[in-house]
């Protein structure tokens, strides 16, 4: 790895410093924050209350400070990511937070449709790798069943 990606503001400023001062590239996450979805209790949008936007724009500034290279919003409202993008020092990667972010990422299990139960308004599925993935094993087991699987030419 060339990074490590760290999920929320104030509640880890000091471990982000002392990742940053040991010469590690820390990128900051806000937002939406999956890996402590737990606490949230859901997957929804996040900071459309003031409050919660006030301190999404606080902890921004704190994980510039401490030296965060970049940062991902994640599931936050367009307008909230687009004020954020403009007054940040450091790139803004969106995930669900509309058009205006430096970057955009999404999850490439999402991207290509390997789970089709899984429908977040922000995915955009390029390929529905689920079924050719389905399609494929299906053959191959009919393959083997049938007898046609390994052939000659692909045994030693």
């Amino acid at each position: 790895a060339h990074a490590v990606k760290l999920e929320g503001g104030l509640e880890i400023i000091d471990s982000i410093k002392k990742i940053v001062g040991a010469g590690i590239p820390v990128m900051g996450h806000l937002g939406l924050t999956p890996q402590s979805i737990y606490q949230f209790g859901s997957y929804q949008v996040r900071a459309k209350e003031q409050k919660e936007a006030d301190k999404l724009k606080s902890d921004v500034l704190l994980l510039q400070e401490a030296g965060c290279f970049s940062l991902v919003v994640e599931k936050i409202p367009a307008e909230l990511a687009k004020e954020i993008t403009a007054t940040s020092a450091i790139p803004v990667i969106g995930i669900g937070a509309g058009a205006a972010c430096d970057g955009q990422v999404l999850v490439v299990h999402d991207m290509l449709g390997l789970t089709n139960d899984f429908h977040p308004k922000f995915v955009r599925k390029y390929l529905n790798l689920k079924e050719l993935m389905g399609n494929a094993v299906k053959r191959y087991l009919d393959d083997v069943k049938s007898s046609q699987f390994p052939n000659e030419m692909e045994g030693y």
